[in-house]
This record gives structure tokens, sequence and C-alpha cells, in this order.
């Protein structure tokens, strides 16, 4: 077992802005990720969303992207290309490719990570682990009798795949929008399905605008409940995307249908629609399971957290996990964690 004072698990932003910040506070800390290179999730998005596609990436605190990328270039080449050097240039210690199976209590108010390859004892522990590797899947009736091909959005690769297809996409966010403006055109068919009514705004988003998004997210697991994603208070922004999906007349909406048939949909008023493939555009929920040990679930299914702190493990800080688990707060988030990491040591040491 190594020991260490603080440690990070997972490389993404939110876990990159936090180590930062802890170095800027006089820390080392050891920055555990699974993957066997830069670039979180990012370096798993389809080939064909390119920087001129993406909704927002915010530059990492300290070193600002390099200027003058070529829109075309995909986004899984570009931003890991950025974190790796940005990883380089601060010399902070990833250790990779290493998986986190838990964290647990240890002696003397540290915490344990347990992970593939071997034990880290700790002081404080920022946990940034997003939310990639569990895509959500939402359950409806019929799902295992339909004889076409499912797949959930972190699994597309491009519109290539669904030339000739008939194709239902599920979810109203930004994946949604980007699966609808590049297979439109391509598959013989599209129908677009959400849950409620989608919601677009064609104001500038501004700072103020975003920092009232993320403090609605910010109030649910403040309570303990499950966060919910930004853009489900954000709407949608007329981006790249957006405005190719509505060229391509892809955004005629239809609401959730109520079951699914062997070869297609069916709506409650007997409206059945025929398909082969149905892409589920439906997010992901945070990759916590790890942190089961530590017992933090409240009654509502969340964690309850201030802020970044985790209030029931005052050594751990969750950043990537609800209003800090989009690009909108990830820095923010991480500068909160590293102070909050300084505060909780130096009470412990006093």
């Amino acid at each position: 077992m190594e020991e260490t004072e603080v440690v990070v698990i997972g490389a993404g932003q939110a876990g990159l802005s936090g180590a930062y910040f802890l170095r800027r506070y006089g820390f080392e800390p050891v920055v555990l990720d699974a993957a066997d290179g830069a670039g979180g999730a990012w370096r798993h998005r389809s080939p064909s969303l390119t920087m001129d596609k993406v909704h927002g990436i915010f530059d990492l605190p300290g070193i600002a992207r390099p200027p003058g990328v070529d829109g075309r270039r995909p986004a899984a080449e570009v931003v890991p290309a950025y974190y790796a050097a940005y990883e380089d240039e601060l010399g902070l210690d990833v250790v990779r490719p290493v998986r986190v199976a838990s964290v647990r209590h240890g002696d003397g108010g540290r915490l344990v990570i347990g992970t593939d390859t071997g034990e880290w004892s700790a002081r404080a522990v920022i946990n940034a682990t997003g939310t990639w590797t569990r895509p959500h899947w939402p359950y409806y009736p019929g799902a295992p009798d339909f004889a076409g091909r499912q797949l959930h959005y972190a699994g597309y690769r491009g519109p290539e795949e669904f030339a000739g297809r008939r194709v239902i996409v599920v979810g109203g966010g930004a994946s949604a929008m980007h699966v609808l403006s590049e297979i439109a055109g391509v598959a013989a068919t599209t129908a677009w399905v959400t849950r409620r009514p989608p919601v677009f705004r064609d104001d500038d988003f501004g700072e103020n605008a975003r920092r009232d998004a993320v403090a609605l997210v910010e109030a649910r697991v403040r309570a303990g409940l499950p966060p919910q994603s930004v853009v489900s208070v954000t709407g949608l922004g007329y981006s790249t995307v957006v405005r190719e999906a509505l060229a391509k007349g892809a955004l005629e909406r239809l609401p959730m249908f109520r079951r699914i048939t062997a070869d297609g949909v069916t709506w409650s008023d007997g409206l059945h629609l025929e398909a082969d493939t149905i892409v589920w555009a439906t997010g992901f929920r945070s990759a916590l399971d790890h942190l089961a040990p530590l017992r933090l679930r409240e009654p509502g299914g969340g964690i309850k957290v201030d802020g970044t702190q985790a209030v029931r493990e005052p050594a751990l800080q969750l950043v990537g996990y609800g209003p800090s688990a989009s690009t909108i707060g990830a820095n923010r988030a991480g500068r909160a964690a590293a102070r909050n990491v300084r505060g909780y040591l130096a009470r412990q040491a006093a």
C-alpha cells in the first residue's frame, strides 16, 4: 500500500482541474486514471464529432488550448492531445491505466483506494470519475423483442453505418442533436422521440445564465437527490448540429412511445412506426459504484453534496458529479474541491 496526502480519481477535465489547484496549494496529488491515455471521455467520442460541432469545450486552468485548431479535426484527437500536453507541462503524477474498484475507510481517518494494480492510502480524495462509463439505457416494454439494432450514443461512430436504415433517436440533449444532424439524409428515415417537449433558447447563454443553470442542478445534489443533466435546465442552444438538424428537417419531435415491438415502436393512441434501429441518446449516470463502501447514499437515491464536499465523508470531494458533470462547472468545481481539501487537512493537523 502506497501512502500519500491526496489522490485524485479520474483525469478528465474535472480531475485535471482539481489536480492543478491542489498543486497551486502546495500538494503533490497522485492522479489515478482508468484509460490508457490522456483525454478523459473525449478520447471515446465519435470520429464524426469534429471541433466545429462540439457544444462546449472549456480551457483547463492555467494553460489555454493552442489557437487556430482546424474545426474539421475530430474532438477525440484534439482534446486528448491538449490534455496530454497539459499533464506533461504541469508534471502531474498520472498513473494509468488503473481501475479503481473501491474506496473504503482506513486507519486514522484515511481513505484506502483499492485498484487492479494495488492500493493507495490517502488523507483526502477528489473523485472525478465522471459519467461516460455508465450510459443510461431506460427500460421500455418490449425492448427485448426488438428484431433490429439498439445502441447507446456512447457507441455511436458516425452516420455511414445507418445508410438505408429506419432510425429512431431517443433523447432531448446535445447527443441526440449530433446524431440527427448526421444521419438525416443518410438513413432511409429518421424519427426523434423525447419524454418532454424540447426547449430551444436563442440567447447567447452568457456567464450569468450558465451559473444559474449550474445552481439549479447543484440544489438537487445538496438535497441528496440524484442529479439531473445540465441540459435539462439550460435547454438547447442553436449550435452547429442543431442548425444542421433543423435544415435537414430532422427535428419534428414525437412524444415518448409506449412500447417497443419487433419491428418498431407503438404509441398509446395506436400509432405505429416501423424501425430497424433505435439510438438511445439518453445520457449517462455518475460512475460512483466504487464509493459504495463509504455508504454515502441518501434515502432520495443521491449523494448529498455541499459544493463539492461529500456531506457524509469530510475526506472526500466529488467533482464531475451533478453541476460539475459538464464543461460548464468542472473548472470551478476543481478549484473548490482543492480549496476544501486544503481546509480539511489544515483542520486535521491543528
